[in-house]
Order: C-alpha cells, then sequence, then structure tokens
C-alpha cells in the first residue's frame, strides 16, 4: 500500500501589507464623528485601508467631496508625524505624531458650532 502525498501548496511569499486604524485610533476619530453628527456639522464618512496610507474622510453631505481627511502614513512616523489632517482643497492642516493633537483642530469647530 503507497501512501498519496500531496506536493505543498505554494503560498505567496509576502501578503499585501496594509494601513489600518487600531481600535484606540478609530475609537478616538468616531467619537469626535459622533459629537460632529449631533451639532449637525457633518453627516457621512469613508474609510480607505490601501498599503502605504489609511484615510477616514468626513462628507458634509454624501455626494460631496470629504470637507477632512485624516490620515495615517506610517512612513512619515519619523519625520513629520504618523497622523495628518487634510482640508478641503487639500491643504495640510495639521500634521503630528499624536492623533488626539491632530484632532485638536476639529475639537475648537465643535466649540464653536455648540
Amino acid at each position: 500500500m503507497t501512501a498519496y502525498i500531496s506536493p505543498p501548496i505554494a503560498l505567496p511569499s509576502r501578503l499585501p501589507e496594509q494601513v489600518s486604524f487600531d481600535r484606540l485610533e478609530l475609537g478616538a476619530i468616531l467619537s469626535l464623528y459622533g459629537r460632529m453628527v449631533a451639532a449637525g456639522e457633518w453627516r457621512d464618512y469613508g474609510i480607505s485601508c490601501l498599503s502605504e496610507v489609511a484615510v477616514f474622510s468626513i462628507f458634509r453631505r454624501t455626494a460631496e467631496n470629504p470637507l477632512y481627511r485624516i490620515e495615517k502614513r506610517p512612513k512619515m512616523r519619523n519625520k513629520q508625524g504618523l497622523y495628518a489632517l487634510i482640508g478641503a482643497e487639500g491643504q495640510v492642516l495639521r500634521r503630528g505624531h499624536d492623533l488626539a493633537g491632530v484632532l485638536r483642530v476639529l475639537e475648537r469647530k465643535l466649540i464653536r458650532a455648540v
């Protein structure tokens, strides 16, 4: 009796990496988002997890371009900071190593909205 051993399955040597927000980062972002929705300022959001950047886009209306984008770029960790807040026109409003510091710009807008 001979046993048949199947050939090993060729797995890719490396799966494509994907940048994403972790649970604490999403908690901080969604907390601010919920307060701004309650204030009537924001209505929708989108999350994109790509190979080099994770983006949380904030919309006033669904069909518009995003008002703000919160980006996480691991390659920028040692340079200008891991996180960036990008405005509607593409201008960088804030960069930093701490997400709370970057989100502080939007917290000030919440104080005015209420």
